[in-house]
C-alpha cells in the first residue's frame, strides 16, 4: 500500500465513513490539533525517565487516537457504530491521575511560570497544545455536533498536564517559580 493516494492533492480529505470535506474544515483543524497534542506527548515522553509516568502518557496518546477517531466519524457517517469513542470511564480515568498527582504537590496559591526541567517544559508545552485542541473542538462544536465527552477529555487532559509538570518539577527538585506582577 502507498503512503500517498493523491487524494487530497485538490484540497480535500476525507472522514472515517468516506465524506469529503476540506482539509480546512473545523472538523479537520480539531483532529490535527489532536494529532500535534500526540507528538508533543511522544517529545514530553522522550524527557522522561520515569517508566510509570511514560506509561501513563503512552496510554494517553491511546487515548489520543481514539479521540481522533471520535472527531472524525460524525454521528451520522455509515461507520459511527463501529467507531471508537471518548467514554465517561476516559475522562475518569483522567480525573483518577490528576487527583493522585495532586496528592503529593503542596497546594497551590501563586500561578507559576511553565518550565523548570526540560520534562516539565515539555509537558507544559504539550499542554498549551492540548488547549488549543480544546479550542478547535468548541469551534466545531457551534457548527457541528460533537460528543460532550470529547470536549470534557481535552480539558481534563490539560488540567492533568498542567500538574504532571508540577510534580516532574517536584520531584526534580526544581523549584517552581511564582508569577508576581511587576510593579
Amino acid at each position: 500500500m502507498k503512503i500517498y493516494t493523491k487524494t487530497g492533492d485538490k484540497g480535500e480529505t476525507g472522514l472515517y465513513g468516506g465524506q469529503r470535506v476540506r482539509k480546512d474544515s473545523p472538523r479537520i483543524e480539531a483532529c490535527g490539533e489532536v494529532d500535534e497534542l500526540n507528538s508533543f506527548l511522544s517529545v514530553a515522553r522522550n524527557h522522561i525517565t520515569e517508566r510509570a509516568t511514560n506509561n501513563t502518557l503512552i496510554s494517553l496518546q491511546k487515548d489520543l487516537f481514539v479521540l481522533g477517531a471520535d472527531i472524525a466519524t460524525p454521528s451520522y457517517s455509515k461507520t459511527a457504530q463501529r467507531t471508537p469513542r471518548i467514554s465517561p470511564a476516559h475522562i475518569k480515568n483522567i480525573e483518577t491521575l490528576i487527583d493522585a498527582a495532586q496528592s503529593t504537590l503542596t497546594p497551590q496559591t501563586h500561578f507559576y511560570l511553565p518550565g523548570g526541567c526540560p520534562a516539565s517544559s515539555a509537558v507544559e508545552a504539550a499542554r498549551s497544545v492540548c488547549r488549543r485542541a480544546e479550542r478547535r473542538l468548541w469551534t466545531l462544536s457551534g457548527k457541528e455536533e460533537v460528543s460532550q465527552d470529547t470536549l470534557i477529555y481535552l480539558n481534563r487532559l490539560s488540567d492533568f498536564l498542567y500538574v504532571l509538570a508540577r510534580l516532574i518539577n517536584k520531584n526534580q527538585g526544581v523549584v517552581e517559580i511564582p508569577w508576581e506582577q511587576d510593579k
